[in-house]
C-alpha cells in the first residue's frame, strides 16, 4: 500500500484495477475510491489525472476487482457444533475465499427458528468482524417438518428467508402453508430438493459404479419428484420458492420449463455439482461424499448448460464442515458435506477458463444475483454502496490441500485439485479483513 502525504486512513484509492461489475456489465481497467464505509465513485476514468493528497493508495497492478462474493449457503456450526466450525474460523475461510457476506443453515443447536438464536447469530458474527453473517430461519419448529415457525417474526428479527435447511420440507400440505404464509410476506422458502423415503439409507447416486461399489444408492428421481412437487405447489400458492443445490438434469429442465411459465421460482447449484461427477468417489474418498450426491458426467454437463443459460441463478458454497471423526469411516458410515468457502471463487472461475462461461457471468452467479435475491444491500460496485470488494488474480495457479487449509474443518472434495484464480485482498465496509501475502 502506498501512502500519499498526509493520506488518513478514511479515504482509500484503488488504482490500476480491472474493474468487474457483473450487475452493470463494467469490465475496464479504472479505479476506485472508498471513504469509510462507502464507495465513493468508480470508473475507467478515476484518477487520470493523478490520486489527491491524502488518500491512502492501493496499485491492483492490473488485478480484477470485483464487488465481494455473497454466498447464500453455509452450514455455521455454531451454535451447538462448535468442535467442527465457528463464526469466527468459518469467517476467516470466508474473507480468504473472497466471501464478504453470507448466509447460514438454520441446523445448528438450538435451530434458528427462534429470535434469541437470530439476534445470537448476528450478535457474534458482528464480535467476529469478518464477512457478514445473515440467518435463515427455520420453516419448521425444531427442523421437524410439522409446526411452522413464527415466519413473520423471525423476518422481523432479521432472517433473509426461511428453509429447513440439509431436509426437506417433506409433508406437502405444511410446504403448502409455508409458501402461503410467506407469500403474504414477500419471503422465499428454500427447498433442500430430496424425497427422503427414496433418499434414506443411499449413500451415493445410484448406478452403476454404486452397484460395483457395493454401495447403496440416492436415485436421481428423488431430487426430480421433489422439485415437480414443489413447483405445483409454488404455482397453487403463488408463493417464491427457491430450489438448493440442484444437481441433475431433470431438475435444470423442469426449473426451465417453470420459469418460461412465469413462476416465482430461484434456484442455486455448488462448485462439485459442474465440476464433479459421481467418479471423483474413486475408491471410497468420502470428501467426496456430499448431499446431494455426486451425480453422472450428464448430469455435470446439463448444471453448466444451466448455469449458461441462467435457468440456475446463484452458485453458492454449500460449505458443510464435518470433523475428521466424521469423515475417517467406512463411506457408508461416513458423514455428508464438504467445506467449500476457500475454493468458491477458484472452482467457479474454472468455467471461465475452460471457456463455458465468460467472467462477468460466473461473477454475477457469486455476486449481485444472490445479493438481489436475499434483499442484501451488495454485489455490486456503485457510488453509495458499501465497500465490500475481492481483489483476486484469475490466472495464478495453485493446489487444493485439505491440511492448508484455514477451515477448521478440512473435508473438501476438492483435495490435491490443481486451480487458477487466487483472492488476493478481501476488504469489507472499507476494512482490508484479509491479505494474501504470496
Amino acid at each position: 500500500m502506498a501512502l500519499k502525504p498526509g493520506a488518513t486512513s478514511n479515504k482509500i484509492a484503488y488504482i490500476n484495477a480491472r474493474l468487474l461489475d457483473p450487475a452493470t456489465g463494467l469490465d475496464e481497467t479504472g479505479a476506485l475510491m472508498s471513504e469509510g464505509e462507502i464507495i465513493t465513485d468508480v470508473g475507467p476514468g478515476l484518477f487520470s489525472s493523478g490520486v489527491p493528497s491524502g488518500v491512502q493508495m492501493i496499485d491492483c497492478k492490473g488485478l480484477c476487482l470485483c464487488p465481494g462474493l455473497v454466498d447464500m449457503r453455509v452450514q455455521l456450526r455454531e451454535p451447538g457444533y462448535e468442535h467442527e466450525g465457528t463464526i469466527a474460523s468459518d469467517g476467516e475461510s470466508a474473507v480468504a475465499g473472497g466471501i464478504t457476506s453470507m448466509v447460514c443453515l438454520p441446523n445448528t443447536e438450538p435451530v434458528i427458528d427462534d429470535m434469541s438464536v437470530v439476534e445470537f447469530v448476528a450478535r457474534r458474527a458482528r464480535l467476529a468482524g469478518l464477512t457478514k453473517v445473515y440467518p435463515y430461519g427455520a420453516v419448521t419448529k425444531g427442523l421437524a417438518g410439522t409446526e411452522l415457525a413464527e415466519l413473520g417474526l423471525l423476518s422481523q428479527s432479521g432472517a433473509l428467508a426461511f428453509t429447513d435447511g440439509i431436509k426437506s420440507v417433506a409433508d406437502a400440505q405444511v410446504l403448502r402453508r409455508a409458501l402461503s404464509y410467506a407469500s403474504t410476506f414477500g419471503l422465499i422458502i428454500v427447498q433442500h430438493a430430496e424425497e427422503p423415503s427414496l433418499a434414506d439409507g443411499g449413500d451415493m447416486n445410484t448406478g452403476e459404479l454404486a452397484t460395483r461399489l457395493g454401495l447403496s444408492g440416492i436415485p436421481r428421481e428423488a431430487e426430480i419428484i421433489m422439485i415437480e412437487r414443489d413447483l405445483r405447489l409454488a404455482e397453487m400458492t403463488g408463493g417464491k420458492i427457491h430450489f438448493a443445490h440442484i444437481s441433475t438434469a431433470d431438475s435444470v429442465d423442469k426449473i426451465r420449463e417453470a420459469k418460461a411459465r412465469g413462476l416465482n421460482v430461484t434456484c442455486d447449484t455448488a462448485p462439485p455439482y459442474f465440476s464433479l461427477n459421481e467418479l471423483s468417489i474413486g475408491d471410497y474418498r468420502t470428501f467426496a461424499k456430499l448431499s446431494p450426491p455426486l451425480r453422472s458426467e450428464t448430469d455435470r454437463q446439463a448444471i453448466v448448460n444451466g448455469l449458461r443459460d441462467n435457468t440456475i441463478d446463484i452458485i453458492a458454497s454449500d460449505h458443510t464442515p464435518q470433523d475428521e471423526e466424521s469423515k475417517r469411516l467406512p463411506f457408508a458410515q461416513a458423514g455428508f458435506g464438504g467445506v467449500g468457502l476457500e475454493t468458491l471463487l477458484a472452482v467457479s472461475l474454472e468455467l471461465y477458463h475452460k471457456g463455458e462461461l465468460p467472467l462477468l457471468d460466473v461473477l454475477k452467479h457469486l455476486t449481485c444475483a444472490p445479493a438481489d435475491l436475499m434483499n442484501l444491500p451488495a454485489g455490486r460496485l456503485e457510488k453509495g454502496r458499501r465497500a465490500d470488494l475481492t481483489i483476486f488474480d484469475p490466472d495464478r495457479a495453485w493446489k487444493v490441500e485439505a491440511d492448508h487449509l484455514i477451515s477448521k474443518s478440512k473435508n473438501t472434495p476438492f483435495d490435491g485439485r490443481p486451480l487458477q484464480g487466487v483472492v488476493m485482498r478481501t476488504v469489507i465496509d472499507g476494512r482490508t479483513v484479509f491479505e494474501n501475502d504470496v
